[in-house]
C-alpha cells in the first residue's frame, strides 16, 4: 500500500555544510513523519565538500533508507550540484532546498498541497526586510528587474531556488544541457504556470554564506548571458547612436566654417580629429554589433535547448 503513494524527492546540495546537516535532517524528518499520504526520499548532493559533510551524510544514509547521497568528484558549484540532484531524483515531484536551513522545511507541506492541486511549479518567494543590508537589498532588486527586462520572462521579485517542480517539468529541464546555468531562470524560461508561496527566511543554522558578492555577480552575469541575447547587441546600439551624432556634429561645424563662424566657436583642427574619431568609433561598434548578430546565432545553437516544450497535461488528441 505504501509503495502506491506518490514519491517526493527533496534535493539538498551541500558544500561544507557539516554543522547544519543534523539539524536540517531533524527538521525534514518532522515534515516527512507528519505526512502519511506521500513517500519521501532525501537526496543530498555533496559538492566536493572539504569538511565532514560527506561522512555525516553517509552516516545518515546508513541509518535511514530514505536518505541517498550523491557525491561529486569536486566542487562544481551549486547550480551544477542542483542539476545533478534533479537528474538523479526519482520522485513524482522534486523539491530543491538549501542545506543552510534558510529555506524553512516547515513550509514544505504547502508546496506539496499546491502541487496536488495541479501546480507543476511551486516557487518560494522570500520576503524582504528592513533589517537586511541596504546594499544587498538594492542589488537583489536590481538583479530581478534587469533579469525580467533583459529576458522578457516574468520574474517575481524575491523568487528563489526554494521550489517544487513536477516530474514533467523535471524531464523538460534535463533536456537543457548548457553549463553556465541558473536553474531557477531555466525553469522560468520554460513558461509553465507557477504558484507562489511567500516565506520568511530563517537565519543560517551555522556558519556564513558560501556565496560571496563575487560569486553572486558571476551568477547574475551568467544568467543574463544564458537567458538573453540583448547584452550582445549593446555595442551595435551604441554605435548607432554615436555615428549619427558625429555626422551631425561634423555637418554643423562645416556649416559654421562656411558661413563665417557667426557663433564664434573657433573650431580647430583638433575638433575635426575628435569628430573623425567619434565617427570611426561608431563604425567599429556597429561592426562589432554585426559580428554579435552572428555570435548570437552560434550561442543559441550551442545551448542545445529544445525547439519547443509541449504542455502534455493541457494538450488533447496528439
Amino acid at each position: 500500500m505504501k509503495q502506491s503513494l506518490k514519491l517526493i524527492s527533496i534535493v539538498v546540495p551541500c558544500y561544507n555544510e557539516s554543522p547544519s546537516i543534523d539539524s536540517l535532517y531533524q527538521e525534514l524528518c518532522k515534515v516527512m513523519e507528519h505526512d502519511s499520504t506521500h513517500r519521501y526520499e532525501l537526496l543530498y548532493i555533496n559538492d566536493g565538500s572539504q569538511d565532514e559533510t560527506l561522512s555525516k551524510l553517509q552516516a545518515l544514509a546508513a541509518s535511514d533508507e530514505r536518505v541517498h547521497v550523491l557525491s561529486l568528484s569536486k566542487n562544481f558549484g551549486k547550480e551544477i550540484a542542483t542539476t545533478a540532484g534533479i537528474q538523479y531524483a526519482s520522485g513524482d515531484a522534486v523539491i530543491m532546498l538549501d542545506a543552510d536551513g534558510q529555506h524553512p522545511p516547515n513550509r514544505l507541506p504547502e508546496f506539496v498541497q499546491a502541487w496536488e492541486q495541479g501546480a507543476r511549479v511551486v516557487t518560494g518567494v522570500r520576503n524582504f526586510y528592513r533589517k537586511e543590508g541596504a546594499v544587498k537589498k538594492y542589488l537583489s532588486k536590481l538583479f530581478y528587474r534587469l533579469l525580467q527586462r533583459l529576458t522578457g520572462t516574468h520574474v517575481v521579485m524575491g523568487a528563489t531556488d526554494f521550489r517544487l517542480i513536477d516530474k514533467t517539468v523535471q524531464q523538460e529541464l534535463l533536456r537543457m544541457t548548457e553549463r553556465s546555468r541558473m536553474t531557477r531562470g531555466l525553469i522560468d524560461w520554460m513558461g509553465f504556470s507557477q504558484t507562489y508561496i511567500y516565506y520568511d527566511e530563517n537565519p543560517r543554522l551555522n556558519g556564513t554564506a558560501n556565496y560571496s558578492y563575487a560569486k553572486l555577480f558571476s551568477l547574475a552575469l551568467n544568467s543574463f548571458i544564458s537567458l538573453s541575447l540583448k547584452p550582445l547587441y549593446f555595442a551595435f546600439y551604441t554605435g548607432l547612436v554615436i555615428m549619427p551624432l558625429s555626422l551631425l556634429l561634423a555637418l554643423a561645424c562645416g556649416l559654421e566654417m562656411v558661413i563665417g563662424d557667426p557663433l564664434q566657436l573657433n573650431i580647430t583642427g583638433t575638433a575635426y580629429l575628435v569628430m573623425l574619431a567619434l565617427f570611426l568609433l561608431g563604425l567599429v561598434l556597429i561592426s562589432q554589433g554585426i559580428t554579435a548578430l552572428y555570435l548570437s546565432h552560434i550561442h543559441t545553437e550551442t545551448q542545445n535547448r529544445p525547439l519547443f516544450i509541449v504542455d502534455a497535461a493541457n494538450s488533447r488528441g496528439v
